[in-house]
This record gives C-alpha cells, structure tokens and sequence, in this order.
C-alpha cells in the first residue's frame, strides 16, 4: 500500500487529530485546565473549519474506495459549520449543575459522528460508506443518554439503538443483494454492470429503506419524535441539522452516482415517499404541545423538501440541496437556541408555556420569530430562497406535479409555525416565564444563527459560489 494514499483524506485527518488533542487533554489536563475544555474544542473546530476552505482538488485513494472533490468538500463545510454551532449552544447546557457529565464525552463523541460524515459522503465503496454510517451512528446512541440520570435520556437512547441496529441490518442485506446481483460493492462498477435483475430491486430497496431511518422519513420516521424530545436540546439540534443533512446529501449522491442507470425504478418511489413525509411530517406538527415533539415533526417535513433536490438529481439539485441544508442548520438551531436558553433557566418546554413570552424576553422572541418565519419559508429570509431554489430544481427535470404538492404543504406549515409566534406575541398567561439571562455562548450562537438567517437570504453570492463548484450529476 502506498501511504500517499491519506494525503487525499486531508480533512479526515485534520479532524482526528483534533479529536485526539481533545482526547489527550481531557486524559491528562487537570481539573483547573479543564475548564477551558469548551472554548479550546470550538476553537479547534474552527481552525480545521477554515482549513477546508483550503482548495480540494478531485481524486480518489485506495483503489477508488474513497473519493474527494469540491462537491464533497462544500458539504463538509456546511456539516463543520453546523457543527461549530452546535458545540457554542451547548456551553450553557454542559455548566449547568445537574448536569453530571465529563466535557470530554460530549466533544469527543460529538466529533466522532461527524468523522463518519465525512467518510459517509466520501465513500466510493459500499464498505466504506457503512463503516462510515456506523462510525456517525454509535455516538449518537451514547450522546443520547449521556445525561445517564434522567430517565428520558436513557430511554430515547434505548429507542434510538434499537431502531438503529434495525435499519443498519436491513441496509446490510440489502447491500449483499447489490454485491449478489453485480458482484462488486465500488460505486464504479456497480454503476457499470447494473441489470434490471428482481435481486438488484430487493437490495436496493432494502438500502433505501435503511437510509430512510437515518433521514427520518415516513414511513421510518417513528422513532424521531420519540428521541427529539428524551434527548437533550443540544442533541436534539445536531440530530436534526448536522446527521440529516449529511445523510441526505450521501443518499443524492449514490442514487445518481451508482444507480442512476435504473432511475425508472426508484424515482417513482421516492416520489411517493416525499409527497408522503412533507403532509404526514406538517399534519402531524400542528398537533403538537411539546416543542421537541414540535420540532421533530418539522424536520420530518423538512426532510421531504430536502429530498426534492435528491429527486432531482442534477448539479442544480445538488447545490440547492446543500444550500437548503445551510440554510435550516442556521434556521433551526435558532430555534433550538432559544428553547435551551428558556429550558436550562426554567425547565419549560411547552408551547403554553410560551404564551406571553414577547413581554418579558424580547429579544428571544424576536429570533425565535425569524428563525420560525425562515422555517416557513417567508421571504425575505433565508427559508424563502432555500425553498425557491430547491423547487427550482425539481422542476428543471419535470417534477410539476411534486412541487405543487409541496407548495400546498407550506400552507399548512405556515399555520403551525405561525402558532408558536401566535402564542409569544399575542396569548397572554398569569404565569408568564420570567425574563431569562442567557449565557454569552448561547447569546452569541443565536446572534449568529439570526444573522445567518438575513444575510443569507439577501447575499445571492452564497448560492452562487455553491452552484458553481463542479458536482459531476
């Protein structure tokens, strides 16, 4: 073997060596250094952040098991920068003093998900890409119940591993069907020796159903308000940003690069399931009192609207796809931000609770507001252009009839996400929440996601800089 080869996995390395830093200074720093662990993890993160901005040239590594180009080193981006996010919300949520977790555990873990992110959507060989789907997988059960004295927490973590071993068991044999049918498991030559064989349908179909437990989307979305509301917020986020759009992202790039040959067959399916995911997800939102709850069936309906740029399956579609996901990370860990602040301070996680929220917490008001409004879909935010262009791209290969659905099912979105804002700005209660001091982390976080939201929205230069990296569909 030539060890040349892990030159291409630059950003992989970069990552594991923050996580070994991390790893060595929670080991052996001492409890007084310790307490700089949170700012010394984002600071590193962000470091490795700026270096994927370094130029990513094309090619592939160990026989064409692993693949790199611009296309995979955008989404990368995009999962670092939600990530970082992430990891500043979550300062307030690990100070707190119930809280009986070691800083490390969540840093570390948190990072090793998005190790096998980056091995997921830079796989060229079905072997890598579930090594990489369990390496993102497993932490999370552990991120899950890392608050292992609050039944919840433990109880989602059980719910999630059980579904997770389910759907990695039925993407596994479906993967040996592919391997039957076609004798091969590189992207490559699966994609040259497809035949429409009765045994190559059964595994795909096995696979997709495997993915769509990942990407929570009906009908394998059960588990997702489940273990959004055991979990906690800051998991919660990452669950709903960083995993889905990476899995997304993934998806789009093995169908309409290894199984496009056979697009007849499995474009009508996800057809259907998209349809079915963006009602059932917004039918069943409105509904909700608990905003976890709340928010998991929202990004069960986002998850269908960003599967229109996987139907697509063009390099428009592609970088609506990625710009969707930039977009929703900013949008919905604004919201996120808000419901940690307010949960950390009183515990409250109903939307009753928020009634009267405007009176007392203005300014959270106002993000959760915007963030809600972007969700939605309203312009001049971010949400607007997002959704334009991913629409855009659906329709640029035919799908009219989709995107009609679609747009009929962000009416009703706009219901729901207008009831949170109904309930802060207009609703009054006796018991109001009392005005919460937030931390300077959680302040910053939001500030950032709320100006994400604007600029956004209003910098065509963004979606014009992701367009024009070279996706190969």
């Amino acid at each position: 073997m030539d060890f040349s080869n892990f030159l291409w996995m630059r950003d992989e390395l970069t990552l594991l060596a923050v996580i070994l830093i991390l790893f060595l200074y929670d080991v052996f720093g001492t409890e007084k250094s310790r307490r700089f662990f949170s700012a010394t993890a984002c600071t590193l993160l962000a470091v490795q952040t700026a270096l994927l901005f370094l130029p990513a040239l094309a090619g592939e590594a160990f026989g064409g098991m692993y693949r790199t180009s611009p296309a995979v080193n955008t989404v990368k981006i995009v999962l670092n920068a939600g990530t970082l996010l992430v990891l500043i919300q979550a300062t307030a949520w690990i100070r707190r003093a119930d809280v009986v977790i070691r800083r490390g555990e969540f840093y570390i873990l948190t990072l090793m998900t998005l190790l096998g992110m980056y091995l997921m959507i830079s796989s060229g060989n079905f072997l890598l890409f579930f090594i990489g789907l369990e390496t993102a997988s497993l932490p999370l059960t552990a991120l899950i119940a890392i608050e292992k004295y609050h039944h919840d927490s433990y109880e989602s973590a059980a719910k999630y591993v059980f579904i997770a071993l389910f759907s990695s068991s039925l993407m596994l044999m479906g993967l040996s069907f592919i391997y039957g049918a076609v004798g091969t498991l590189y992207f490559s030559d699966i994609a040259a020796r497809l035949a429409g064989t009765p045994l190559l349908y059964v595994g795909l179909v096995f696979f997709m159903a495997g993915m769509g437990f990942k990407i929570s989307i009906v009908p394998f979305h059960l588990w997702t308000a489940d273990v959004y509301q055991g979990a906690p917020t800051s998991i919660t986020a990452y669950l709903s940003v960083i995993s889905k759009g990476a899995a997304a992202a993934a998806l789009m790039l093995i169908l309409f690069k290894v199984f496009a040959p056979v697009a007849v067959v499995w474009q009508p399916v996800l057809w259907g399931l998209i349809v079915v995911t963006i009602t059932v997800g917004n039918l069943f939102a409105v509904r909700q009192k608990n905003l976890k709850r709340f928010m998991a069936f929202s990004s069960i309906s986002q998850a269908g609207y960003i599967l229109l740029g996987v139907i697509a399956g063009s390099a428009t579609g592609m970088a609506s796809l990625i710009y969707y996901v930039l977009v929703y990370i900013f949008s919905n860990l604004a919201v996120f931000g808000v419901i940690s602040v307010i949960e950390n301070a009183t515990g409250k996680v109903g939307m009753d609770d928020y009634n009267g929220l405007y009176r007392t917490n203005p300014k959270l008001s106002v993000a959760m507001m915007l963030a809600l409004f972007s969700l939605a879909g309203i312009p001049p935010f971010a949400g607007f252009f997002s959704k334009f262009f991913i629409f855009y791209a659906a329709v640029q290969e035919g799908f009219y009839v989709l995107v009609f659905i679609a747009l009929l099912n962000t009416i009703i979105s706009l219901y729901y996400y207008l009831l949170v804002v109904k309930a802060m700005f207009i609703r009054q209660d006796d018991c109001l929440i009392p005005a919460v001091q937030s931390d300077g982390a959680s302040r910053f976080c939001i500030a950032l996601c709320v100006a994400g939201i604007v600029i956004i929205g209003l910098l065509s230069c963004i979606y014009t800089a992701i367009s024009g990296v070279s996706f190969g569909m």
